[in-house]
């Protein structure tokens, strides 16, 4: 008897710490759950869905006929549901556990579960619509009938690892994290784990010969390697098309991420270090180097997202605060971007970024960001205008050169755009643009690269368009307070003629014009500036080292948002905003034309005007052959064929091949030689100086030539993966 009593108590006993302590299952369900009853409910929207709802659970509003890409207005219906579920379901809600509430759910639940509506577009069928149904799985629960339930769950299954979404890009994570959710619901512990592991080995660099199998083992038939995935420089593709995704589908992979590393962390699922570490790179290297400050994207970086409203506004801290939930790994970093994205007193870092897998480059000082990017026989131009959207981005990586000092100098502006006039570009002023289908482009050059150390860096393009016949040697040299523009060899024979634009943005305050000799204030309007030495705006000046024919816009542009996005729910409206846009003209059908211009952020008038008059940046050489830009401390040199050039009164460097140089000097002596290959061609890069010199490093081998006082260095590139990625050497006494 004493024996069955201890077993029974012991039995008790165990059923009572499983009641103390939840599962990890259980702990992770939860912590979903309050996750998405989390937002603030909205009761004005509540109680408007409520008066219009109708007897079948639909609503007069939404157009339940059109499911094409452009339209499929049911995720209205689905968002309507969200919000009624949270409204009944969270604590303190007018709407907690209000019958007519519960009603109205039950009656768009079984409508939607009765029609189960499919879009043209797959992303709705295969993410959208099942992450409204496990939203609402793990909101109404046991306020679920079983028959709804089962139904529900059916259609969050279209999100799972033999689905064509769950290919190798920005949705494989996303799709995955939905499948988990899934699963978790299901109480499937087998599967959840066998799904967590897939989500967790996904944190890696792209890789040639990934294998593809889903959770089962299954090979998944839409699976192929093509470069998708996180690059080895933090750039992050989508597609084959190799065009830079890093803060659009890249920031969706690291968020899905993030969310499953944040919800197990603290259990036995806990993500390893590897690629929780991986994850925070990948976020301060990769995302935050192309957005202004680590805070709003670089409208540079933009794609067909350009055309939405609201792109590029100043993203929230959830996302870094949460990375540091889970690591303290470069913790200071982290902190430092909460405080900027919260707008606390933070440390605006500098640095030179080139990413070499996706040519675009990023520059960044205390005072202002700026980026160019370009595309080439490796990478396509721009993503095709999907779904409607993006309808005029032909040339927005033909050495696309935005500037930002706030983040908001381009916010929303997209509408009233001339996408003839790009900032950076050098662009055939057609009186119409091309086609839509006619924007997606492979490049045509391969010389299109980045040089940096880190610190400084310049990039070049032997740009060829696509789109017209059109080519131009251009480069862009970047110092501390300033950047300088170089373009030569400058050829087209198109009937109209052709334009680089420095800038297009918002207008703000007066433009200043200086020839020189008088300064005056430009008036409202088009015009052309004769002789211009000088041009002031929103605290940027544009310094003009020798003559050319310049023109200004500053003037009411008018335009929609449906100009560029033709979705249905794309307002037609007129917009009308105050732009300022300023170019060179080179003309029609213009020879071997070129330009100089320099730009220098965060100035004032007095600054321009104190730099005019004592130039800090000397112009080596602008030809088809060389461009180069020095200052007492450093000289970059591109070679777009071997040659030979004279960097100060004692210094000749000479390259045998096609490259890029960055060379630092301390009393005219060089400390430090980087170079780059922005062919992706070469494994050695051969230099030639008229100096004695000794190098340190394992990737350089000094050959001395005392007959002729020079030395030769070859130094060995990177290649594979890092192929374009910059060398450096230092240069020992």
């Amino acid at each position: 008897m004493k024996t069955k009593y201890t077993i029974t108590a012991l039995i008790l006993f165990l059923c009572a710490c499983t009641q103390q302590h939840p599962s990890d299952m259980d702990v992770i369900q939860d912590k979903i759950t309050a996750q998405y009853l989390r937002p603030d409910i909205q009761e004005n929207r509540v109680r408007a869905i409520l008066e219009t709802i109708k007897d079948d659970g639909t609503w007069p509003d939404i157009d339940y006929v059109d499911t094409s890409r452009i339209a499929f207005q049911h995720v209205e219906h689905l968002d309507n549901m969200i919000l009624m579920a949270r409204a009944y379901k969270k604590k303190g809600s007018a709407y907690e556990g209000a019958p007519q509430l519960k009603q109205a759910i039950n009656a768009s639940l079984n409508f939607w579960l009765k029609h189960d509506f499919i879009c043209e577009n797959w992303w709705n069928n295969q993410i959208g619509t099942p992450n409204s149904m496990i939203i609402l799985l793990y909101v109404l629960d046991n306020d679920l009938t079983q028959e709804q339930r089962e139904q529900m769950i059916r259609i969050a299954g279209r999100a799972n690892m033999d689905a064509p979404g769950a290919r190798p890009s920005g949705d494989r994570v996303k799709i995955a994290g939905l499948y988990a959710k899934t699963e978790l619901y299901r109480k499937n512990e087998k599967l959840f784990e066998e799904i967590l592991k897939i989500i967790e080995d996904e944190m890696k660099f792209f890789q040639k010969e990934a294998d593809g199998r889903n959770a089962e083992g299954k090979r998944n038939k839409n699976y192929f390697a093509g470069g998708r995935g996180m690059q080895h420089d933090y750039s992050f593709h989508h597609r084959p098309d190799r065009v830079n995704n890093t803060t659009t589908y890249g920031m969706g992979f690291l968020s899905s991420f993030v969310e499953f590393a944040e919800l197990v962390n603290d259990t036995k699922y806990k993500f390893s270090d590897r690629s929780l570490h991986l994850a925070i790179d990948y976020f301060l290297d990769g995302v935050c180097k192309q957005m202004v400050y680590g805070r709003s994207v670089d409208p540079g970086v933009l794609n067909r997202d350009i055309s939405r409203r609201g792109a590029g506004r100043k993203a929230g801290a959830e996302l870094p605060e949460s990375l540091l939930n889970i690591s303290d790994y470069r913790k200071e970093e982290l902190e430092n971007i909460i405080k900027a994205r919260k707008g606390e007193p933070f440390e605006a870092t500098s640095y030179a970024k080139f990413f070499w897998q996706t040519e675009y480059f990023s520059f960044q000082r205390p005072s202002f960001f700026t980026s160019v990017r370009m595309f080439s026989t490796r990478n396509d131009n721009m993503e095709v205008p999907y779904n409607g959207e993006g309808l005029l981005n032909h040339y927005r990586a033909d050495g696309a050169n935005y500037l930002s000092m706030e983040g908001n100098e381009y916010f929303n502006i997209a509408p009233v755009y001339d996408y003839r006039k790009i900032p950076g570009t050098t662009i055939v002023q057609a009186d119409t643009m091309p086609t839509e289908n006619e924007i997606q482009k492979k490049g045509l050059t391969d010389f299109a690269g980045g040089i940096t150390d880190g610190t400084y860096g310049a990039v070049a393009f032997d740009f060829k368009s696509p789109h017209n016949p059109l080519s131009a040697k251009k480069s862009w040299f970047f110092f501390d307070e300033l950047y300088v523009c170089l373009g030569a060899a400058i050829n087209s024979t198109d009937k109209y003629p052709v334009a680089t634009t420095l800038n297009q943005c918002f207008l703000k305050g007066d433009v200043v014009f200086s020839d020189g000799r008088n300064t005056n204030t430009v008036h409202k309007g088009k015009q052309v500036l004769n002789n211009a030495k000088w041009i002031f705006h929103d605290n940027v000046g544009y310094l003009f080292p020798k003559n050319q024919l310049t023109e200004i816009s500053n003037q009411t542009e008018s335009g929609s948002w449906y100009r560029i996005n033709r979705q249905t729910t794309t307002s037609r409206e007129e917009i009308k905003e105050n732009v300022f846009c300023l170019w060179i003209d080179h003309g029609i059908k213009p020879v071997n034309a070129g330009y100089e211009y320099i730009v220098m952020p965060a100035a004032t008038i007095e600054d321009i005007k104190n730099y005019a008059a004592n130039p800090s940046v000397q112009i080596l050489a602008n030809t088809p052959r060389i461009q180069a830009v020095k200052n007492d401390r450093m000289a970059y040199c591109i070679f777009y064929e071997a040659g030979m050039i004279r960097i100060s009164g004692d210094i000749t460097i000479q390259s045998e091949t096609p490259c890029m140089i960055l060379v630092h000097l301390k009393n005219q002596n060089i400390q430090s030689i980087t170079v780059s290959d922005p062919s992706r061609k070469l494994d050695t890069a051969a230099l030639i100086l008229n100096q004695n010199l000794r190098a340190s490093g394992e990737n350089v081998t000094v050959k001395p030539n005392e007959k002729n006082n020079t030395t030769t260095l070859s130094i060995k590139l990177p290649r594979e993966d890092y192929a374009g990625k910059s060398e450096t050497i230092q240069i020992t006494e």
